[in-house]
């Protein structure tokens, strides 16, 4: 199930989907796919998980992909430190509490939903790794796979961080387009 968080049809986001697609279908794996930005969906929690109004169609359809899947792949880009908003707000409803996970009645315990599912996040962006590993704390990726996923019971969570973008060449652009094809075909 390959989940692409980006906004822009025409992203590198877009090219890496279409790239992992082919590797994965190459080795045999069934595959579906969630584009986010053509969802039909209000990425706004007004009144955070205390919403009472039904979940929309796209939305709920997304959960029955999800659940179908055994292994996931987010691919999205690094926005100032994490991922873009209409991905985040897509997070937001499609993780939703008695799909993703279940608050315990009368308990502060949470139980995790989405067991039994693996998860590669494939990122794309401009801040050098070290500067994102030693000085902002990798905080996109801590909250994608520790405060998200692995809430919701999806383990193990791999990732693969392309960077930098902006710059970079054609060459360079086709070596990542090469790796993720690989990772597709070995479904991983």
């Amino acid at each position: 199930m390959i989940i692409q968080g980006h906004p822009n049809k025409d992203s590198l986001s877009s090219r890496i989907s279409a790239r992992y697609k082919e590797g994965a279908e190459a080795g045999g794996a069934e595959v579906k796919e969630i584009i986010v930005k053509d969802l039909d969906f209000n990425p706004i929690l007004f009144l955070g998980y205390k919403r009472i109004e039904k979940l929309e169609d796209d939305i709920l359809s997304s959960q029955q992909l999800i659940a179908w899947a055994d292994h996931l792949v987010f691919i999205y880009p690094n926005w100032w430190g994490t991922y873009p908003a209409l991905f985040k707000g897509f997070i937001d409803k499609v993780l939703w509490p008695g799909f993703a996970f279940q608050y315990r009645k009368d308990s502060k315990k949470v139980d995790a939903l989405l067991t039994g599912k693996s998860a590669r996040v494939i990122v794309t962006m401009d801040t050098p790794m070290w500067y994102y590993n030693l000085v902002q704390g990798r905080p996109g990726h801590r909250a994608i796979k520790g405060a998200t996923l692995k809430f919701c019971g999806i383990s193990p969570v791999r990732f693969l961080t392309l960077t930098p973008v902006r710059n970079a060449e054609e060459k360079k652009v086709s070596n990542w387009l090469s790796k993720v094809y690989s990772l597709g075909l070995r479904v991983q």
